[in-house]
């Protein structure tokens, strides 16, 4: 694609989630010219409704997306359906089906993707009965039978939080060789430990109806609780030579900026326990570093421009043009 034929932005944002729709919003509203380019492939899809936002509380997560869209479009932003498949330094933005973008800065806001126990029956449950939160879902299977799947390192500390929202709480133990402490802990705060590793969830009419051990014997939850193990989605961001941190995840300061001049990154891309408020509130502290980057720039510039044009910067300008056909000087 011809250079000149780009479409150029003073930010292209990727990812349409809570960060990047509200980063693009602040933007739109400085008089930025800004892009979103998204996948349409949000990670709380399952999900009915999201919960622990204020004056959004209950909401469907997508009525929230269509919403944060119209906002960004009412103030002149750009909603691009697609996918990135690489940014070049400089600022690139190449797209699925699209061609390309021009930014003079990128924001990526692409989210994380749940690793989730390779159990039979459980993916299809994600985000229905089988759940992740128990801020975002406690409320809503309060009281009822609930189950707490073990493997993971934490998973006790889940356990003991789920407590809160219910009397009757099993701790399935699967792959998990709990201490005496643990045990201890979990006793003390009435959580029936369940021994065994799990076959398969038992799914009857659309719902979870039991929880199948390996040895045949079936505890009926209403809901499980499961911890997955959280992979970011940061390939644009390493393809750019971003710092990473042990674990996989960018390392931005408190604006969302990384390790690479122009490129930031915010929500669950970053932070893997941002919820969807707290992810909201990420994209606007970004939007904001980021306008202040872009005026930044633009002072330079307009200093530069505003200063005489010396005898050096003629000699220079006539070199660049004339070549070997100047005269004087």
């Amino acid at each position: 694609m011809n250079e000149h034929a780009l479409k150029k932005y003073d930010v292209v944002v990727v990812g349409g989630g809570p960060a990047g729709l509200n980063a693009a919003l602040v933007l739109a509203r400085a008089r930025r010219r800004v892009a979103v380019v998204d996948a349409c492939r949000p990670r709380n899809a399952p999900a009915t409704h999201l919960h622990g936002f204020l004056s959004r509380d209950g909401m469907p997560p997508h009525d929230l997306l269509t919403a944060g869209r119209a906002e960004v479009a009412g103030y002149g932003g750009d909603l691009i359906d697609d996918t990135v498949v690489g940014i070049e330094p400089g600022f690139r933005v190449h797209l699925a089906t699209a061609g390309a973008l021009s930014a003079r800065r990128v924001l990526v806001a692409t989210g994380l993707r749940d690793d989730l126990p390779a159990i039979p029956g459980l993916a299809e449950r994600w985000g229905r009965d089988v759940l992740h939160c128990p801020y975002c879902h406690g409320y809503e299977v309060r009281d009822r039978p609930l189950g707490v799947l073990g493997g993971t390192a934490d998973a006790v500390q889940h356990a003991l939080l789920v407590r809160q929202w219910s009397p009757d709480v099993a701790f399935f133990a699967h792959t998990h060789d709990l201490t005496p402490h643990e045990r201890e802990r979990l006793t003390a705060r009435d959580i029936r430990i369940v021994d065994g590793t799990v076959a398969r969830l038992v799914i009857d009419r659309d719902r979870l109806a039991g929880v199948e051990l390996d040895r045949g014997s079936v505890v009926a939850p209403a809901a499980i609780f499961v911890r997955p193990r959280f992979v970011p989605a940061n390939g644009l961001l390493t393809g750019l030579g971003c710092q990473v941190d042990g674990n996989g995840w960018a390392v931005v300061d408190q604006t969302g900026r990384t390790s690479v001049p122009g490129v930031w990154a915010a929500g669950n891309a970053v932070d893997p326990r941002a919820q969807v408020i707290t992810a909201a509130g990420a994209g606007s502290a970004a939007a904001i570093g980021l306008h202040a980057d872009l005026v930044e720039q633009d002072v330079q510039r307009a200093v530069a421009d505003a200063r005489p044009f010396s005898a050096a910067q003629e000699r220079h300008v006539t070199e660049a043009v004339l070549a070997d056909r100047r005269h004087g000087y």
